[in-house]
């Protein structure tokens, strides 16, 4: 393969602050009270791991996998090699897994960093086994099963004809058998008590093998879901890993965005991009410099039709008005104290007062997209979130 380079993390702030126009507070202490408390819930001996994957949701890979490894927490899980390696880099002694297995022609790259593929078709388990027969060692991987999500993972029939045959496996030994919910999020569907039946009949006859099936909902699930390793991704980052119900978790991060300008607009005129909201009083409306290119979904704006979601400026909530464009947000703040709506304040586009689950049910989507789309653009600062 071409020689390649690593590109590490530069400050997340090149310039003042004054010049961005939102500010995104990430608070690593949240994030690591979230792993703890899912780490009391294995009552098992399971072993508590971290998904990190899509740098980190948005929270930033290194500098959450450094609190988390600081925390005790050994063992991350990333998507692609890209990740891994970076991830190397600041953990050289943590175990690292990449969930999207194992390019063509990369098995000596991922050796090299001391990166586990999870192995989850019959293709990639015979390239990484052929591996290990060449090097006459065996290297670190796992190997992924379908249970009934049809993603990644070899069928059941491949599982047990690929781990029983001697001329595969004869060079190689998982260090991890896995597989997926498909419907962890509503936990009493029927999928995840079949799912784990399966999961068990599957690798029961490879119990020395450590075996990992839970999510952030299947930690929540209760033991029979927990195994050998469990590998909580949205719940560590305040997300909600149930549909319904309370979220037992601390948020995680906090989106404020500048006020451009603050202006009047009669009853009948129209808002924003085609005119889709029509103001039904005379209203007072905030113009703020965030928009769907920072990952504020254009999706949750509002219309004569719908309402949209929402932004709070102190304890006031101010729906947003009409479309959101590119790089804009419009709000109503007619009934908000005219002191708390001031050219250059900040309101909270996301974080306590405006839960991404929230937020994302008004655009038609999961908190995941919200967490893992924010801040290209805005400040980014680590530290509480008040």
């Amino acid at each position: 393969m071409e020689p390649y380079r690593i590109v590490q993390d530069t400050s997340p702030n090149p310039f003042p602050a004054d010049l961005y126009g939102g500010r995104l507070t990430i608070d690593t202490d949240a994030i690591t009270a979230n792993w703890s408390l899912l780490k009391s819930k294995l009552t098992g001996g399971a072993e508590c791991a971290a998904t990190i994957k899509a740098n980190a949701y948005g929270t930033g890979q290194t500098e959450t996998a450094l609190r988390l490894y600081k925390e005790g927490c050994r063992t991350f899980f990333v998507a692609v090699p890209t990740e891994a390696v970076s991830l190397r880099q600041a953990l050289p002694n943590a175990t690292i897994y990449a969930l999207d297995g194992l390019f063509p022609g990369t098995a000596d790259l991922l050796i090299q960093h001391n990166i586990r593929p999870v192995l989850g078709s019959l293709e990639e388990l015979k390239e990484w086994a052929a591996t290990c027969s060449a090097a006459g060692r065996s290297f670190d991987a796992a190997v992924h099963v379908d249970t009934g999500i049809h993603r990644l993972g070899l069928s059941g029939e491949e599982f047990l004809s690929a781990l029983a045959d001697p001329n595969l496996m004869g060079a190689f030994q998982p260090n991890l058998l896995m597989s997926h919910l498909a419907c962890g999020s509503t936990p009493d569907h029927p999928m995840n008590r079949t799912q784990l039946q399966i999961f068990k009949t599957l690798t029961d006859p490879f119990k020395g093998i450590p075996r990992s099936l839970a999510n952030s909902a299947g930690v929540l699930m209760g033991e029979d879901y927990h195994f050998d390793l469990v590998r909580p991704g949205i719940s560590l980052f305040g997300g909600r890993a149930f549909d319904d119900g309370e979220n037992p978790m601390r948020p995680v991060a906090k989106v404020e965005v500048r006020i451009m300008i603050v202006r009047n607009v009669p009853a009948g005129d129209t808002i924003g991009y085609s005119a889709a909201e029509t103001a039904k009083r005379p209203l007072r409306n905030a113009v703020v410099a965030a928009g769907y290119a920072d990952g504020l979904l254009r999706r949750a704006g509002s219309s004569d039709d719908r309402p949209g979601g929402f932004a709070m400026i102190g304890d006031h909530k101010a729906p947003i008005l009409g479309r959101i464009s590119m790089d804009m947000i419009t709000l109503d703040v007619t009934d908000i104290p005219e002191h708390l709506v001031k050219r250059g304040a900040f309101v909270e586009m996301l974080g306590p007062n405006v839960a991404a689950a929230d937020l994302a049910a008004y655009a038609e989507t999961i908190d995941y997209e919200y967490l893992t789309s924010l801040g290209r653009r805005f400040e980014r600062v680590y530290g509480p979130l008040a």
